[in-house]
């Protein structure tokens, strides 16, 4: 078996001036780490606030020439169908059908850009993986 130098000795970074021995955290440039902590924790909770309050805003989607009206909160709950008597032919449901069917994706779209334009105000357009 062959023998490796330094066995058990591990590494060490070098001495990169004050704060790099044994401090950990982070020293950037502009800021105390004090301050980059309590401004992330102060986006967070405005994020936090922002996401709850997405539940009270509603994006209204017409379809079929306002025949079908859809409600969609911003969590992307469906609050109210309106469906005009008109449109109801029981020889052509599959029109009913398709006009439903883009009216929700329509109004699920128009949700995530309504939570996406809510975040994007906080993160200052940041592009977060998960915040949306």
């Amino acid at each position: 078996m062959a023998k490796r130098k330094g066995k058990g000795k591990g590494f060490s970074l070098p001495n990169m001036g004050a704060g790099a021995g044994g401090g950990g955290g982070l020293n950037l440039p502009g800021g105390s780490k004090g301050g980059l902590a309590s401004k992330l924790q102060e986006m967070q909770q405005q994020m936090l606030e922002a996401q709850e309050a997405l539940g009270d805003k509603t994006v209204e989607i017409s379809a079929g020439g306002g025949m079908v009206k859809l409600v969609m909160t911003g969590h992307q709950k469906l609050e109210s169908i309106t469906i005009d008597p008109q449109i109801i032919d029981p020889d052509d449901i599959e029109m009913l059908q398709d006009i439903l069917l883009a009216a929700f994706n329509e109004a699920v779209d128009a949700s995530q850009n309504l939570a996406a334009d809510e975040m994007g105000s906080i993160t200052g357009g940041l592009n977060i993986p998960g915040l949306t």
